[in-house]
Parts: structure tokens; C-alpha cells; sequence
């Protein structure tokens, strides 16, 4: 039995888990949960990496004290898109930028006059997100930002924690890919563009393909844990989304994925990038994927409107888990109202419960009052969000998708499976929840030799895990619904009027 800590770093909780491989068969244990989230300074919002490398080494520390030996291997998994810069010494020159800082807004704009997006898009095939990598270090060239030329290297945030366990600085493939500066065609970063948009492409690592060990863990690190002997950290598929694809078993070429969350991206595996113009204006992105593969996907967002909620609703001093919204969901008026929760009102708002009632007044709906409009609402919205991504899969890749795999935390959640499968009209199965651990852990194997290939992972966890199928219930309802989403989606994606 091998064993491996997998560091899987999501947007609102991080966790370490232990996972075992007999060769056959996968398991899990949790090490160490802790929350994670933006922090608000002066305007600004930063992600707190000396907190989350706090919460790392604790999670280590649990593990030297539970077993005798140390694991086989260890890798980190995040977010992508965000980073941060190192100087000459290696020392943080600051806390990382949240992708939700405002320093983007208006970015994207300004940088498609120097290049045209249709030709960006062309090298990278990354859909423009006013987030992405490439739109932050922008504004710190437009802002003059001293950190920019101070820095030596730019880490992504997964790298970074392996710069942390180990002190090799590199760049795993899966998130270089998530930054809008990877050229796909070069297999190399796109220079030529960060050279015409004065972003010192000096401070770009190598890129590393995923499953590779890099170095073992570093002494100081070992003797602050507990640990006799040191252990390889391992660069996995870094991006959380890839690790979670790489564990779904039976991904054929009638699937589609949905790894749900914060954030839910939807779409497929494919053997090599679709970075047409139709692909550009359907929203869809191509990221890098485990074993040379694409992962042609859209960026949707999931359950944030929902979490925003929730947060709000407690500051007011009501505490509501998420059976408590499910059952008050069930109860309340079907269609009654909805969103486009990918429009811009939803990316960031002080205040999301008015966001939506604001935005269900202007389209001409009821607004929401109770828990339950409130609720349904989103529910539905983002089931007829990813039937309308469905349909665009189908027609850029003249496939035929027959199967929903739903993996990730929102995979719990078994009624807005439901209303997923009766929004798309087709069957949802839903597993693994740890998605991203169990790829990571998956993919240390393969590095390790504890498995010969990414197919015999894939073989193991199918075999270690039961997933639950949910088979659709269309009705005309659902049909009108279709019907009503379409015209918000078609407003929301419209340029806004001057």
C-alpha cells in the first residue's frame, strides 16, 4: 500500500487528504480542512499565502504523527489564473492578487487595442475572462507597478506551495495553460505577445508536464513536520479542474464533464484544441489536460451566487445550511424567476441578494424575496446554464453527448443533479466528490510507478468508488424555461450600450 498527501487548494476551503493505492484500488482520508477566501485591504484583495502555507504544514504535522513512514509522494492542486511574484532571494514581494481585485476592470478592452483578441485567442485559445492571468500582469504594466520590474519569478499559486515543499521553481502545464499567455501551437509561452505588451517574460519558469517529480521535500520543511526522511513533491495536473477530470472514470467521447463548485466548467476532453471563431464567440476555453489531452471547456459560475447568499443572509443573523435551502428550493414556485449568472452583475458584487433581485426587476420578472425564490432561482438558472453549454458542446464538437459527469463538491448536492438532468435531458451521474484529490493522489501513482499509465488510474478509481446516475424528467415546462433562458443569455452576452 502506497500512501500520498494530496494539497487540494479551492477558492473557499483547502484541504490536505492521505490517499492509499493498492495497485486496484483508491481511498481517502481527510488530513487537515481549513478555509480559504479573499481578503479585502484598502480596495484591494489578496489571497493570504502565508496563512494557507500555515494550514499546509499543520496538515503535515497531523501526518508524521499518524504514520510511522512518510508518504510516497506529495502535490499540490489550486485554482488557476492567479499568481505570485518572487524576488532575487525568493521571497514573496507580496500576498497574491485575488482574481476578483478590481485592479482588471476595463482591461481587456485596452489590451485588444494593442493585440486583436480574434489572433489571441488563435495562439492561446483561452476565452477572455477579465481575470485571466494575462489581463492582471497588464494592469500592473498600465499601473507602473514597482513589484512587476522587482520580480525575478512568477509562480502560479499550486507551483508556488511546490516552491514552498521543495524550492524548484517551474510552471505545471495544466495552469500555464489557464493564463491566456501559453502558446498551444509552440508548446511554449507566447513571448512575442508579453514582449509587445512590455510583460518581462524573464520572469516565466520552464513549463513542466503534469506527473512530474521535481524534487523531495526540504530539510527545513521535514524537521518543522516531523519527518525522518524526506519524500518527492510531485507537479500532478496543478489546475484543480484537470486533476478532477483526470478522475473521472468512463469519460468516453459521448461524455461531457462538470466539475461543480464555486465555479462549475463544463465541456469535454478532446484530443487537440478547438481555437475557432465560432468557439471564441460561444465562450469556450481550451485548457490543458492530463496525458497531452485539451480540456475544451466554458467557465461558468456555479454555486458563488448561492455562497454570496448565504454569507449575506448570516451577517443579517439567519444561519442556513444547504439542506435548509434545498427543502425551502423544493417548496417554492417553479420558474417563477431567473438569471444569467455569467452576466457581469454576478461577478463581484457588494451585495449579491440585490444583484439579483435588481437584475430579475430589470429583465421584467418577479423578484425574489424569501429563501426559497431566491434559491430556486439560482438552482434553476445554473441547470439551464449548462443545458445551454450542452448544446454548444454538441454543435462544436458534432458529438453526441449522452452522459453528465458531475464531479466535485456540488455532485452532492442530488436536487440540482435532478434539475440538471431534467434542464439538459439527459443522464447526470454524479462522482467522485473529492474530485481534484483523488486525481491528484491518481497521477502521484503514475509519476511513482505505483501504476503504469493514466487509463489504469482511471480503471482504479472506477473501481473504488460508487457513483450515484439521475435519469432525466423533461417537460414542457422546462421547454418554456429553455425558451425564456435563451433571451437573458443573448442579453447579458450583448456589448453594453453606450
Amino acid at each position: 500500500m502506497s500512501h500520498f498527501v494530496a494539497v487540494d487548494l479551492g477558492a473557499a476551503s483547502g484541504r490536505l487528504m492521505v490517499g492509499h493505492c493498492d495497485g486496484r484500488r483508491f481511498s481517502l482520508d481527510e488530513l487537515h480542512r481549513f478555509p480559504n477566501g479573499g481578503v479585502n485591504l484598502h480596495g484591494s484583495i489578496y489571497w493570504d499565502a502565508p496563512r494557507l502555507w500555515s494550514e499546509v504544514q499543520t496538515g503535515l504535522t497531523k501526518y508524521s504523527s499518524r504514520f510511522a513512514e512518510p508518504p510516497a509522494g506529495i502535490a499540490v492542486d489550486a485554482w488557476g489564473v492567479d499568481f505570485a511574484l518572487l524576488d532575487p532571494s525568493g521571497h514573496l514581494l507580496d500576498n497574491p492578487s485575488h482574481y476578483r481585485d478590481p485592479r482588471t476592470n476595463g482591461i481587456p478592452a485596452r489590451l485588444f487595442q494593442r493585440v486583436p483578441e480574434a489572433d489571441l485567442y488563435a495562439a492561446t485559445g483561452v476565452q477572455t475572462l477579465q481575470f485571466n492571468t494575462l489581463f492582471q500582469l497588464y494592469s500592473m504594466v498600465l499601473a507602473r507597478d514597482p513589484r512587476l520590474e522587482s520580480a525575478e519569478t512568477l509562480l502560479m499559486i499550486p507551483d508556488l506551495f511546490n516552491f514552498f515543499l521543495c524550492g524548484e521553481k517551474a510552471v505545471e502545464f495544466t495552469e500555464a495553460s489557464t493564463t491566456e499567455m501559453y502558446n498551444h501551437a509552440a508548446r511554449d509561452w507566447h513571448r512575442d505577445l508579453l514582449r509587445k505588451l512590455s510583460i518581462p517574460d524573464r520572469i516565466l519558469p520552464p513549463v513542466v508536464a503534469p506527473a512530474t517529480v521535481l524534487s523531495n521535500v526540504g530539510r527545513s520543511v521535514l524537521d518543522l513536520c516531523g519527518f525522518s526522511k524526506s519524500f518527492p513533491v510531485i507537479a500532478v495536473a496543478s489546475h484543480d479542474t484537470a486533476s478532477a477530470v483526470a478522475s473521472i472514470p468512463n469519460l468516453d467521447q459521448h461524455s461531457a464533464f462538470i466539475s461543480s463548485g464555486t465555479w462549475s466548467l463544463m465541456g469535454m476532453e478532446l484530443d487537440a484544441p478547438i481555437a475557432t471563431p465560432r468557439a471564441r464567440s460561444l465562450r469556450f476555453t481550451n485548457e490543458g489536460g492530463c496525458g497531452n489531452s485539451t480540456l475544451f471547456l466554458r467557465n461558468l459560475t456555479g454555486l458563488w451566487p448561492l455562497q454570496e447568499c448565504l454569507r449575506q443572509w448570516e451577517q443579517q443573523g439567519h444561519t442556513y445550511t444547504w439542506d435548509n435551502l434545498i427543502a425551502a428550493a423544493a417548496a417554492a414556485q417553479p420558474f417563477r424567476s431567473l438569471i444569467h449568472p455569467d452576466a457581469h452583475q454576478f461577478l463581484a458584487p457588494a451585495d449579491m441578494l440585490l444583484a439579483i433581485r435588481s437584475y430579475c426587476q430589470s429583465t421584467a420578472q418577479p423578484v425574489p424575496q424569501s429563501v426559497g425564490d431566491v434559491a430556486r432561482c439560482c438552482f434553476e438558472s445554473l441547470s439551464l446554464s449548462y443545458w445551454s453549454t450542452l448544446n454548444a458542446l454538441q454543435s462544436l464538437t458534432s458529438r453526441e453527448i449522452r452522459t453528465l459527469r458531475v464531479v466535485g463538491g456540488g455532485c452532492l448536492n442530488q436536487y440540482l443533479c435532478q434539475m440538471t438532468a431534467d434542464a439538459c435531458g439527459c443522464n447526470v451521474v454524479s462522482g467522485p466528490v473529492e474530485a481534484s484529490a483523488l486525481g491528484n493522489v491518481m497521477l502521484q501513482a503514475v509519476a511513482t510507478g505505483a501504476l503504469p499509465g493514466i487509463a489504469a488510474g482511471r480503471a482504479s478509481i472506477g473501481e473504488s468508488l460508487q457513483c450515484v446516475s439521475y435519469a432525466p424528467h423533461p417537460s414542457v415546462s422546462w421547454a418554456d424555461a429553455q425558451m425564456r433562458y435563451t433571451v437573458l443569455e443573448a442579453s447579458s452576452s450583448a456589448p453594453p450600450k453606450e
